[in-house]
């Protein structure tokens, strides 16, 4: 069973003015801040933004829940009826992710670390 969602992100064009937008939002720093991926730690959720996420298939923010393992949780929600939207990949260090979409084409984010 998925824990809860610890994990949001958003696509963005405008990575400088979004930046500012949860900077205030959050009144925190930005834990991460590079050209192709900002994050911000705030009440234990992880909120990132994603430049050219729209590119990517992203069409609105998403939640990444995180489990135990990707692969299984994947492949039953397939069998549930979930479309794959991107594939299980490797984000960085042990990291895999990989989104869905429901019947209502709306996105449901998986994370394993």
């Amino acid at each position: 069973m998925a824990e809860q969602p610890t994990t949001v992100l958003y696509p963005v064009r405008d990575l400088a003015k979004t930046k500012a937008l949860f900077k205030a939002l959050l009144g925190v720093e930005p834990a991460s801040d590079e050209p192709y991926y900002v994050s911000f730690e705030a009440g234990g959720r992880h909120i990132g933004l994603v430049p050219n996420g729209h590119d990517q298939g992203m069409t609105g923010p998403v939640l990444y829940w995180p489990v135990d393992d990707i692969k299984s949780t994947m492949q039953a929600l397939v069998d549930a009826g979930a479309q794959i939207q991107q594939d299980i990949r490797n984000v960085g260090g042990s990291r895999m992710v990989a989104t869905v979409t429901d019947a209502d084409g709306n996105p449901v984010g998986l994370m394993q670390d």
